[in-house]
């Protein structure tokens, strides 16, 4: 006879900026377990957040919900492998699910990658978006070209973002400061530079068209890029044929009515650079500084997204004062005791389950690289909880000894000194930023002092 048990979550997430922080939540389950089983899940991104909702059976749709599901709590401020370990987790939990997303950002690897005026996206966009630990990122906007390496959604917002009406951007919530230095910049035109074709670019079509409409800005294609690519197109899947039509349409059709009107009256530009790998970054004759970027001419074999680069001899050369790396994020090792493979960047896994570690599980790009949209990383979540319950309802999942769970958790981050944000305490931070924006007509003017965010926490 089934009996009705409860498992708990600790979870982890980046709601206080700057420091991961925890979430503990329970659900009943049927299980013939002699204890509740107890499962942590370290991440609050959408991942984290939709193993939670997973495990917890739908019954709650928004992440808002799940956190205030009368069966979770949340636990903020908490980092993982330095407040507390892997190993002591697991020891509080029948199961750890890691879901921490992918923190660091791939390097170049080329001369230069160093200077001033080059910058992650990871860095870059942390800036914009108000992150504590980018706010003094000051970049240099004073350059008339730009030059982004990576062609996927990251790098057409950085674009966006660089080329968009301040009037536009007054009405988001960018920050105050990141407002007033793209007020106050130079920059004109962007390239989006990517080592293979037109139709291997990793961006989506919804960015792309907003890219193309962005008002203030008109697309600068080659139309050389795209020759012969009209037959090619019929044969492509769905996604990829909708998104290299509008790629060639905004290339070779000349634009009319009111769309040309806007391009006409465009100040700035953007457009891809096809076929290009960053060798060097082009340094002033002192040394201070970037003022350009070298790249390969590359030549592409096979087709598709497998086709495959080949650098040739060629070489062209970038005036640019501003570049800007956004060739991927990737995971970071997270603690010691947690299998990790360094050349994919992911922690090696089936179907979530982590190899080698019994009661480990993992969801997310940490799971399977930084790659896919919303709903790739949503069904990618819901595989690794189905993979936990199945281990708990077989067995697999040792729950025949019991686990503490928080209150063990508790006294180990006591002894550290950590004093951990309630998801009330968070929401009381979400309420300021939503009230500071509102007094500057914006949707919220984020809070960029974390002994700020901790203070109104905890008030």
């Amino acid at each position: 006879m089934n009996t009705c048990r409860r498992v708990s979550f600790l979870k982890a997430c980046e709601f206080i900026r700057g420091r991961r922080s925890r979430f503990h939540s329970t659900r009943s389950v049927a299980s013939t377990a002699a204890h509740q089983p107890k499962v942590c899940i370290v991440g609050s991104g959408p991942a984290g957040f939709y193993t939670a909702q997973h495990l917890l059976k739908n019954v709650i749709n928004t992440f808002t919900q799940t956190a205030h599901h009368e069966r979770c709590s949340f636990y903020g401020n908490v980092t993982v492998g330095s407040d507390i370990t892997v190993d002591l987790l697991k020891r509080a939990y029948h199961a750890v699910i890691l879901s921490y997303g992918a923190e660091g950002n791939r390097s170049l690897g080329i001369p230069g990658e160093g200077l001033p005026g080059v910058y992650s996206a990871k860095d870059f966009v942390g800036w914009y978006n108000g992150l504590p630990e980018n706010k003094s990122l000051e970049p240099d906007l004073s350059s008339e070209t730009a030059v982004i390496l990576g062609q996927g959604n990251v790098a057409l917002d950085v674009a966006r973002i660089l080329l968009s009406p301040v009037e536009l951007l007054k009405k988001t919530d960018i920050t105050e400061s990141s407002l007033e230095a793209i007020a106050a910049s130079k920059i004109q035109r962007v390239l989006i530079v990517g080592r293979r074709g037109p139709l291997q670019v990793a961006c989506t079509i919804k960015e792309l068209r907003e890219m193309i409409k962005l008002p203030g800005s008109k697309p600068q294609l080659d139309p050389a890029d795209f020759e012969g690519l009209k037959d090619v197109i019929e044969d492509l899947p769905r996604p990829r044929k909708r998104l290299s039509e509008l790629l060639l349409k905004a290339a070779m059709e000349k634009p009319v009515g009111k769309e040309a009107e806007r391009q006409a009256a465009a100040s700035r530009c953007w457009g891809f650079k096809f076929l290009r790998s960053p060798v060097e970054i082009l340094a002033k004759a002192n040394g201070a500084r970037a003022v350009g970027i070298r790249l390969a001419v590359n030549r592409l074999e096979g087709s598709g997204d497998s086709a495959r680069v080949t650098p040739t001899e060629g070489r062209e050369d970038v005036n640019c004062g501003l570049i800007i790396n956004s060739i991927g994020y990737q995971s970071l090792p997270i603690d010691p005791a947690v299998p990790f493979d360094y050349k994919q960047a992911v922690i090696p896994n089936t179907m979530g389950r982590v190899n080698q570690a019994p009661g480990l599980y993992c969801s997310g790009w940490v799971k399977r690289g930084p790659t896919g949209v919303i709903a790739t990383t949503m069904n990618d979540s819901f595989d690794t909880a189905r993979s936990v319950l199945q281990d708990l309802e077989s067995g697999q999942l040792d729950t025949t000894s019991a686990k503490p769970g928080y209150v063990f958790v508790k006294a180990v981050l006591e002894q550290q000194g950590v004093s951990p944000v309630s998801f009330t305490g968070w929401e009381k931070i979400d309420a300021a930023e939503i009230m500071k924006g509102k007094e500057a007509g914006k949707p919220r003017e984020k809070l960029l002092d974390v002994a700020e965010m901790l203070k109104l926490a905890r008030a």
